[in-house]
C-alpha cells in the first residue's frame, strides 16, 4: 500500500498570520510516523509557507500551474515559479479549476505535463457531479478523466503521479460520500491504474477528496483503497487538520 499522504487545499483562504500559526503548531507536534503531510497555499503564500513549515518536514504545494513554460501571459505562474518558491506539489484539475475555469481534460493534461517537466508531483483530481451519479456515469466519468492523461504518459511519467478522487457533491456542500461509497470508487481507480502496467496500483496514492473532517477522516481512511485525504476546509483550522493528520497513522 502507498504511504498515506494527507494535503491541505486552503483554495483562496489564509493569511501569512494563519501560515505562521500552522508552523508553530506543526513544529511542536509529533506527526504519525509513515505519513506525509502538505499544504496546498495561494501563490502569494507560498515563500512563507516553504520557510515556516520546513522544520516540521511538511511540504508545500500550489493549486494549479499555467501549461507554459514562460510567455506573455498575464495572471498566470509556471511550474519553475512555484519550484523556485518552494512547492514540490501541484493539484491539477480540481472540480473547481474544471467548472469555474472551464479546465477540460486537454488543458488538464498540460497541466500534468507541465508539472511534470520541473521536478513537480502532480495531484490529479478526479470526480463526477451529483447528476452524473444520479445517471450511474460515475465510473465512466471520473476513469474517463483518469485516462485522459495516463493514456499520453509513458510508464516512467505516470508513477510520478498522485491521483485524488473527490466526488464534486461532496465539496463545500456539508454532504460526504460514505467511506463505502468513496471505497468503491477508489477500488475502481485502482484497478484502472493497475490495467497500465502491474505494480503502479501499489505505488499510486490514491487519495479522498470530499469534505474530510476530523469527525469522518478514521473512517474513510480505514478503507483499503483509500491511501490519504485531500482536504478542504478542515485544512484551515490547525486542530481539525492536525487530528486528520494523526488519523492515517
Amino acid at each position: 500500500m502507498a504511504k498515506p499522504l494527507i494535503a491541505g487545499n486552503w483554495k483562496m483562504h489564509g493569511s501569512l498570520a494563519l501560515i505562521d500559526e500552522f508552523g508553530r503548531a506543526l513544529a511542536t507536534t509529533e506527526l504519525p510516523e509513515g505519513v506525509d503531510v502538505a499544504l496546498m497555499v495561494p501563490f502569494p503564500y507560498l515563500a512563507q509557507a516553504a520557510q515556516a513549515l520546513n522544520v516540521a518536514g511538511v511540504s508545500v504545494g500550489a493549486q494549479t500551474l499555467s501549461d507554459q513554460p514562460s510567455g506573455a501571459l498575464t495572471g498566470e505562474v509556471s511550474g519553475a515559479m512555484l519550484r523556485e518558491l518552494g512547492a514540490s506539489m501541484v493539484l491539477v484539475g480540481h472540480s473547481e479549476r474544471r467548472s469555474m475555469f472551464h479546465e477540460n481534460d486537454q488543458a488538464v493534461l498540460g497541466r500534468v505535463r507541465a508539472a511534470l517537466g520541473v521536478g513537480l508531483t502532480p495531484i490529479l483530481c478526479l470526480g463526477e457531479t451529483l447528476e452524473q451519479r444520479d445517471e450511474g456515469r460515475t465510473e465512466s466519468v471520473v476513469l474517463g478523466q483518469l485516462d485522459a492523461v495516463f493514456d499520453a504518459l509513458d510508464a516512467s511519467e505516470r508513477a510520478q503521479l498522485v491521483v485524488a478522487y473527490e466526488p464534486v457533491w461532496a465539496i463545500g456542500t456539508g454532504r460526504t460520500a460514505t467511506p463505502e461509497q468513496a471505497q468503491a470508487v477508489h477500488s475502481a481507480i485502482r484497478q484502472r491504474l493497475a490495467d497500465y502496467s502491474g505494480g503502479l496500483e501499489e505505488r499510486t496514492k490514491i487519495l479522498y477528496g470530499g469534505s474530510m473532517k476530523a469527525a469522518n477522516a478514521a473512517d474513510l481512511l480505514a478503507q483499503p483503497d483509500i491511501d490519504g485525504g485531500l482536504v478542504g476546509g478542515a485544512s484551515l483550522q490547525v486542530d481539525d487538520f492536525l487530528a486528520i493528520c494523526q488519523s492515517a497513522g
